[in-house]
């Protein structure tokens, strides 16, 4: 008897072993449990309907749970059909024998999704605005993913959801603005975190990898963190346009090539406003070509119309309104590379900047001082200062350095119109393009400033001053001041100078108003030079005991000896006039005058200006200025060989036209010793004599003259007249 009770015990354990086993992996299909699933689901939306076949069953007997699942499923609303891949559920083994059963978890997976499909399936759930513009951009990508919803003991859902998935082959287009193609990433979403992975994209054909996107919700906002990474990203112009069309960038990059790794953090509230933007960054610059914005073709001879800087290291941080770049490397400004080391730092309205550029073996060169750096030396150039809301630019230093050559500016002041409104100190100690030494100091005192020194080259200054054709370039300040002027030496030109240079400039809305400065040259001649403005009209008086240092800057006068200068102006209504003149002076060659005298047959003349020269006692010019036009009223010259009288007008750069009466003095002063008698000085006493010479024109466009003579037998009173006045004179 016990042992048929032992053996039904065993058949019976058995039994239930094997049912066990069979209901926990093979299982039973039922649909005693399809309305339970379809009132669970109803619970989220009412109107949702559930296409359901056959519920597969299979039991958890370790947690004492029933495991409910189908396949297949069909999710409707209102006519849109979102195929279901699985629905899960979990049932207590305890509450399904007690018939008060209820699901407490639901984990649903899709097939294979459209995404543009879902998003509108879910506006029919939920017409948030928000869903309206992914459905606007988003153009196209499946999804596939896991849904689990939790309920509570009484059936009620749980806001402790959980869904996972992967989205493939995705594309976002920001109204052809920012084309996201082949997007491809997972991503796990509860109440609380959002997480995609391995986000993978291509933007404009650039690969990018954003490693770790999160979003956590806290109140009504998310706070956003993640990883990006770049590499050998690359935009072209067309690119650059459209990405940064309303930015700073939009029109000087040509093209730019890098790759970088990026951390940022921001803020993202309910509008998809952004706030709290944190970004730190880790850039290779390979290639950022750029147009050049300076004009700088005097400094830098061989600049190019397009600037590169190559293998760059840049780090970037940005916080709130706050940015730092700290960067270096190569830069191709010229032909040859250069290296280039920056810090900008910008905070709330205020950016500052530190800059210095290492030049090995490209040219500079500095005309208005006559700087010109060696070749194969290596020149630093420093820039430190700063830009504030007023938009004043401000320079604590910029400095040149090469080898012993210094030149520094401390506490430069730049307005908004780019124009100087204060400096403290100017030094420059440098040894300049004529070998000559350059020791000079500019210090501030109040509103004054001292310029001193040992000794200063302003041959350059001189020429830039005399040859400039536009009063603009020299309108360099925002405001007035005086400038005192004590220096021991000045080269006027590698040959003349001058010494102890003392005296004054006033300067007032750009012009000169009051200028007196005094020197001497090694001998104790002295030179003067002053400006007075009285308000209706200028007044200028240059003299000179040395015409020479100023003469010999006009080419075409070659071998100016001897002979001081003694020059007169006025200005007044934008109307110079002016009288030049020239004592005791010999010139050795004048290939306009040349050409003249072997027009008019006096080659000996002619021989003897490009020999050994002609000495004239008296050279005077009255002549005025407006605008880019000269005209000439008299130009009169007499010497022992020769006298010229010419009047005309120079259109600068366009049209030279003068005429004028050359005769050999040696005619002249015998006519006029024949007087007394006007009549014998236009006839001649006898038959066949008389007054001979030559008359001239000179015109065309500079380069390309024009001259014509024609014989003369008597002369015109005017040139009598002025004759008599100079040999009475002497």
């Amino acid at each position: 008897m016990i042992k048929i009770v032992y053996k039904t015990l065993f058949s019976l354990i058995t039994l239930l072993l094997i049912a066990v086993i069979y209901l926990s992996i093979i299982g039973v299909k039922t649909e005693k449990f399809n309305s339970k699933i379809i009132s669970q689901i109803k619970k989220i939306e009412p109107d949702i309907k559930l296409k359901l076949n056959d519920v597969s069953v299979t039991l958890d007997p370790f947690n004492l749970d029933i495991n409910v699942k189908t396949i297949g499923t069909d999710l409707i609303y209102r006519g849109k059909i979102v195929e279901i891949e699985t629905i899960k559920s979990k049932i207590s083994l305890i509450s399904f024998f007690k018939n008060s059963f209820s699901l407490s978890e639901i984990s649903i997976s899709t097939k294979s999704l459209v995404i543009k499909d879902l998003i509108t399936f879910i506006k029919l759930l939920n017409n948030d605005p928000k869903l309206f513009i992914a459905e606007k951009f988003i153009k196209k990508g499946f999804l596939v993913a896991d849904l689990k919803i939790e309920f509570n003991e009484s059936g009620n859902l749980i806001e402790n959801y959980k869904f996972s998935g992967l989205i493939k082959d995705g594309k976002i287009d920001f109204f052809s603005k920012y084309v996201l193609n082949k997007i491809d990433f997972s991503f796990e979403i509860d109440e609380k975190v959002l997480r995609f992975n391995d986000i993978k994209l291509i933007l404009n054909k650039n690969n990018i990898l954003i490693s770790k996107l999160t979003a956590l919700k806290k109140e009504n906002k998310y706070l956003i963190s993640g990883k990006l990474e770049t590499n050998n990203t690359k935009f072209a112009k067309n690119d650059i346009k459209k990405l940064f069309r309303n930015h700073f960038l939009r029109t000087d990059i040509e093209e730019i090539l890098f790759s970088s790794k990026n951390d940022f953090k921001f803020t993202l509230n309910k509008k998809l406003q952004v706030s709290d933007l944190n970004i730190t960054s880790d850039i290779d610059l390979d290639n950022l070509k750029f147009k050049n914005p300076l004009e700088l073709k005097k400094i830098f001879p061989k600049i190019k119309k397009n600037f590169i800087l190559k293998n760059q290291t840049l780090k970037v941080e940005y916080k709130k309104d706050d940015l730092s770049i700290v960067g270096s490397g190569e830069a191709l400004f010229q032909n040859e590379i250069d290296k280039i080391d920056y810090e900008i730092f910008k905070k709330k309205n205020e950016v500052s900047f530190k800059t210095k550029l290492k030049i090995s073996n490209n040219p500079i060169k500095i005309n208005f001082i006559n700087f010109e750096k060696e070749k194969n030396s290596d020149l630093e150039l420093n820039f430190i200062g700063k830009n504030n809301i007023q938009k004043k630019l401000f320079f604590n230093e910029i400095s040149l350095k090469e080898k012993n050559n210094i030149i520094s500016l401390k506490n430069l002041v730049l307005s908004k119109n780019n124009k100087i409104n204060d400096i403290e100190n100017i030094i420059i100690n440098f040894i300049d393009d004529d070998g000559l030494k350059n020791n000079l100091r500019l210090t501030k005192n109040k509103n004054n400033y001292l310029v001193s020194g040992n000794s200063i080259n302003v041959n350059s200054i001189i020429d830039e001053l005399l040859n400039s054709e536009n009063d603009e370039k020299l309108k360099l300040f925002d405001k007035n001041f005086k400038i005192i002027f004590d220096i021991k030496k000045v080269f006027l030109d590698k040959d003349n100078t001058i010494k102890k240079l003392t005296g004054f400039l006033t300067l007032n809305e750009n012009e000169i108003s009051d200028l007196n400065l005094a020197s001497v040259f090694s001998d104790n001649q002295n030179i003067k030079f002053t400006i007075k403005d009285n308000g209706n009209e200028k007044v200028t008086t240059l003299y000179s005991y040395r015409a020479k240092p100023f003469v010999d800057r006009y080419k075409f006068i070659k071998g100016f000896e001897e002979g001081d200068l003694n020059f007169y102006s006025v200005k007044k209504n934008n109307t110079t006039n002016s009288i030049l003149a020239i004592d005791n002076f010999k010139i050795q060659e004048i290939p306009v005058l040349a050409k003249l005298l072997t027009l008019a047959s006096l080659q000996g003349i002619a021989d003897l200006l490009t020999g050994e020269g002609i000495r004239f006692t008296d050279f005077e010019m009255k002549f005025s200025n407006k605008d880019r036009l000269m005209t000439i009223e008299e130009l009169y010259a007499i010497g022992p060989a020769i006298s010229i009288l010419l009047e005309g007008y120079i259109q600068r750069k366009e049209l030279i036209s003068l005429r004028g009466t050359l005769v050999p003095a040696t005619t002249v002063n015998r006519t006029i010793s024949s007087i007394p008698l006007i009549g014998d000085i236009l006839v001649g006493k006898k038959v066949g004599e008389g007054i001979f010479g030559v008359s001239f024109k000179i015109k065309g466009p500079p380069g390309n003259l024009e001259t014509t003579v024609n014989p003369i037998k008597t002369l015109t009173p005017r040139f009598i007249t002025r004759t008599l006045e100079k040999i009475k004179k002497n």
